[in-house]
């Protein structure tokens, strides 16, 4: 697996991915995040593609994009993350987790946090983010889909 920032070439790719309305209960929708990536220079598109395939999506979101959720001016956050419907349980989420954080280093020098907010109902998200590494020290915030646990893996 590989991460990399979106490019033109993958526009398609992202139109065929798969994602159902009890995922999007949770996140968004890579279409409609490509918007607010294209309007924003300090969001950026990420995709995790396996085998020629995009398999995970997410967005990484400097300075007023984590600043919900940190007050650290050297997080960022990761936002908008999804399996396409037809990967999931393969692994590929542990995967992309596991990649970030050298992915962060290489292409963020000045990063050393990074940031998520999970949805409190999200039991099977908030299990994955610790198993590679992230770290709930209490922090709480309510979000447009309920409340939201703060998560930090520190680089």
């Amino acid at each position: 697996m590989e991460l990399c920032f979106y490019e033109d070439q993958y526009k398609e790719t992202i139109e065929q991915y798969q994602i159902t309305e009890d995922q999007l209960r949770y996140t968004g929708s890579p279409i409609e995040s490509m918007a607010l990536v294209n309007a924003d220079s300090d969001r950026y598109a990420i995709l995790a593609i396996e085998g020629g395939e995009l398999v995970t999506y997410f967005n990484l979101h400097k300075n007023e994009g984590v600043k919900p959720y940190s007050t650290n001016p050297k997080a960022i956050l990761l936002r908008t993350f999804s399996t396409d419907f037809r990967h999931l349980g393969k692994g590929y989420a542990k995967q992309a987790l596991k990649l970030l954080p050298s992915f962060v280093k290489q292409y963020f020098e000045d990063i050393n946090e990074i940031v998520l907010a999970v949805n409190l109902q999200n039991e099977v998200a908030q299990n994955l983010y610790n198993k590679t590494g992230y770290v709930d020290e209490g922090e709480r915030r309510m979000g447009n889909k309920g409340e939201l646990i703060i998560m930090s893996y520190f680089l």
